[in-house]
């Protein structure tokens, strides 16, 4: 009888569960590499064969410390595949697949769902609609960018995830001293046309270059405001055969075949302009967080985690199973409860709440699109009247 097959999981943050405990449902030996900082977090050690730490600040391992740690261990354990279960760990996991030379998302390729920049360059490359942007690199260049497109605009990291890192510029005179405090890093940031609208994300399963699963959701409030504003996160998923379902599955189709996505999971954003048309703001590699998973499994059935192990490990073609066309909503809000009572939430529709310590979060299902959207308009006012509270944006990711 044959060795079972290795697969290396990267996990700088906790998650993934779902795809650790499938890869072992699927008879691969799994090995789980994370931060040394969360050496007594609940991983799911029933389904690891074997569990591995690396020194940490803030979740960031050094990239060369962890090459010749992982080549360290291979000398011993073969490793078949490498999966990034962050979008932090999608860089470290390309650069140690070229270094050992394991299948899979090289970095060339992990470069189009990391680097703001570089996605948006591949997608106006293929016809794709992009706000107006510039690389913050030549001076000369952001000088025209703004006597040119009109303002405000937003500096964005080109690296961080979600809204992490971003700033309004409202005026030319606000970006300069922005890049003085931002020194030699500048260069990791675009300048960008500020676009109003609404928000949108598709998440996606995809096998052999095609979108074998995809779903629209709309955000309420746009994740920046949320962020920089001290609101509260909300999501729905589309109404099934609208116009902007339609286009957004389209638009994402060809966001995941311009940026080379061969297998694995997405989660991609777009605004919705005043003129109606959608324009690309970001992709990843990953299953989208903020329990966006638990939304699009609430509302059709399917793990995006387990669904993505599936796709990585399946020695043979991938068909997702029979799936729901239903509906529905999340919310999550800092709250002033260090524990707040989530049992008031007691509505049929209600089939996940959050544990959260000053959280409060929750995920609602219905067969009804117009319920799913009166349950979400019920919960924002509870929650604002008796539990949100609100603080600063972090400077970092932290889960």
């Amino acid at each position: 009888m044959s060795e079972p097959r290795t697969i290396l999981c990267l996990a700088s943050f906790h998650k993934g569960h779902e795809f650790l405990r499938e890869a072992k449902a699927q008879g691969w030996r799994v090995y789980l590499l994370t931060s040394k900082s969360l050496d007594c977090a609940e991983w799911p050690r029933e389904s690891l064969d074997d569990i591995f730490f690396m020194p940490d600040v803030d979740k960031v391992w050094n990239r060369a410390d962890t090459i010749r740690a992982v080549s360290y261990m291979a000398r011993t354990r073969r490793i078949d595949r490498i999966a990034a279960l962050d979008d932090f760990d999608v860089e470290t996991a390309a650069a140690l697949r070229e270094h050992l030379r394991v299948p899979g998302m090289g970095e060339t390729t992990a470069r189009y769902f990391r680097d703001k920049l570089a996605m948006r360059l591949k997608a106006r490359e293929a016809g794709i609609a992009v706000p107006e942007f510039t690389a913050v690199i030549n001076h000369d260049d952001l000088r025209e960018f703004m006597r040119t497109v009109p303002g405000p605009w937003l500096l964005k990291p080109r690296l961080q995830a979600s809204a992490l890192g971003i700033f309004k510029i409202n005026h030319p005179d606000e970006l300069w001293p922005r890049l003085e405090q931002l020194g030699d890093e500048q260069s990791f940031h675009l300048l960008e046309s500020f676009i109003p609208g609404q928000v949108f994300h598709v998440d996606s399963i995809i096998s052999e270059r095609r979108p074998v699963f995809a779903i629209a959701a709309r955000y309420g409030a746009p994740p920046l405001d949320v962020m920089h504003g001290g609101g509260i996160f909300t999501s729905s998923i589309c109404e099934h055969g609208s116009d902007d379902e339609r286009a957004l599955i389209a638009a994402n189709a060809a966001v995941l075949r311009a940026m080379g996505h061969v297998r694995g999971a997405s989660h991609t954003e777009f605004i919705k302009a005043a003129d109606g048309t959608f324009h690309f703001l970001e992709t990843s590699a990953r299953v989208g967080g903020a329990n966006i998973m638990d939304l699009v499994q609430a509302a059709t059935g399917l793990n995006l985690w387990a669904e993505w192990a599936k796709v990585e490990l399946l020695e043979a073609a991938y068909k997702p199973h029979p799936l729901r066309r239903e509906y529905a909503g999340l919310l999550v809000s800092l709250a002033r409860q260090e524990w707040p009572d989530l049992a008031v939430f007691h509505e049929p529709e209600v089939v996940v709440r959050i544990a959260k310590r000053h959280h409060v979060g929750l995920v609602w299902h219905s067969k009804s699109y117009a319920r799913v959207m009166e349950l979400e308009r019920i919960y924002l006012d509870r929650v604002k009247r008796d539990y949100h509270a609100s603080k600063p944006a972090p400077a970092k990711a932290t889960d």
